[in-house]
């Protein structure tokens, strides 16, 4: 699986994209987001507050309970504002 971060999400990461395979249990994108925050304390804080924290599955936006799969590209990003 592909995850790419944007915005704020990346800065406090440090990476803007990273692969990984999906382990036993992690079926969703609040599943992967709770791996993810165990890694470390810059995951935890990216990811701390999951109400503003925006997902696309395969370039599509959706919410935190899509179910995914190994072969997905994951996205993180904040809310987008208008202009």
């Amino acid at each position: 699986m592909q995850i790419k971060y944007f915005s704020w999400v990346k800065e406090q990461i440090g990476v803007d994209t990273e692969n990984i395979t999906l382990n036993d249990g992690i079926e969703t994108v609040i599943d992967l987001i709770n791996h993810l925050k165990n890694k470390s304390e810059n995951y935890n804080k990216a990811f701390k507050d999951t109400s503003i924290i925006r997902c696309a599955v395969n370039m599509e936006v959706t919410n935190l309970d899509q179910k995914i799969n190994n072969n997905d590209e994951i996205a993180f990003f904040p809310p987008m504002t208008g202009g």
